[in-house]
């Protein structure tokens, strides 16, 4: 299975596969996920909320422990030898996170469909009703925690010329033109840091870029070193983590807490412009 898949090889393979709806939107966007997922969903898919499926934290939908994930996996009618196909309904956006956090609790049969659930409906495809309600898996979850850092590791990495600090936000939050959206968040970016915003991996349809033009976008930081990806809040990042995995770089680490961490700890240095 490859790591991304078309509405028509889902289609094909529907039966074969375990889907979820790993939809997620910011408060802003006065879109509710789970409502959405009741009001239509592709069929036999399962809802994954990352606001549920997170440690209790301040910070907003951070990494669950191994164990909490493999339990809420598991009631969710997953098992460990299952093929896994996620897609949101934005396009791409929170399923890049949820298909980071399969593999980080050892789980590589894991795909995106490209373009998610509205590709779906663009290729004429129909959806359920309801909510799904499977009966319960068996998952065991090893967590890659090395792939995973905090924002100490991130500070020293920002003066290590053989790292690179990609962001994912937009070019506006990154230079501070535009205010953070979550209260309390200074404005601005991580000294050293690279905008690298998630949106610009994307075509018109929220598909990921064909493999070549995503190479060309992304020749910057290919083979330059280590390369940290944070975001807003560790969801946008993973789309850098995947596209980064397609361009054959599997060592991208991820900042969890991203700016929901660091633009409101005062002991962290920003910059701006």
């Amino acid at each position: 299975m490859d790591t991304l898949v078309t509405p028509a090889w889902l289609a094909q393979h529907q039966p074969l596969v375990k889907l979820v709806d790993a939809s997620w939107y910011l408060p802003a966007s006065g879109r509710d996920a789970k409502l959405e997922y009741a009001s239509g969903h592709i069929p036999g898919a399962v809802h994954f909320d990352i606001d549920v499926c997170a440690a209790k934290s301040d910070l907003p939908h951070m990494l669950p422990s191994a164990e909490q994930f493999a339990d809420y996996v598991a009631n969710l009618g997953i098992s460990d030898d299952d093929q896994i196909v996620i897609y949101d309904g934005h396009g791409l956006f929170s399923a890049a996170r949820v298909w980071w956090m399969f593999r980080l609790f050892g789980c590589p049969q894991v795909a995106l469909l490209n373009g998610g659930l509205p590709a779906w409906l663009a290729a004429g495809y129909d959806l359920q009703v309801g909510v799904s309600q499977p009966a319960p898996g068996s998952f065991h979850a090893h967590a890659k925690l090395s792939q995973v850092v905090d924002a100490d590791y991130v500070l020293q990495g920002l003066s290590d010329s053989q790292t690179l600090v990609l962001d994912a936000r937009s070019e506006a939050r990154f230079t501070g033109q535009e205010q953070e959206a979550r209260k309390g968040l200074r404005s601005g970016h991580m000294p050293g840091s690279h905008s690298l915003p998630f949106t610009n991996l994307l075509d018109a349809s929220q598909c990921l870029l064909p493999l070549d033009e995503l190479r060309k976008t992304l020749a910057p930081y290919l083979g330059q070193g280590e390369v940290i990806t944070s975001c807003g809040s560790g969801v946008t990042a993973a789309v850098l983590v995947l596209a980064l995995h397609l361009c054959g770089d599997d060592q991208v680490k991820l900042y969890d807490g991203s700016w929901s961490e660091w633009g409101g700890r005062q002991d962290l240095p920003v910059a701006a412009a």
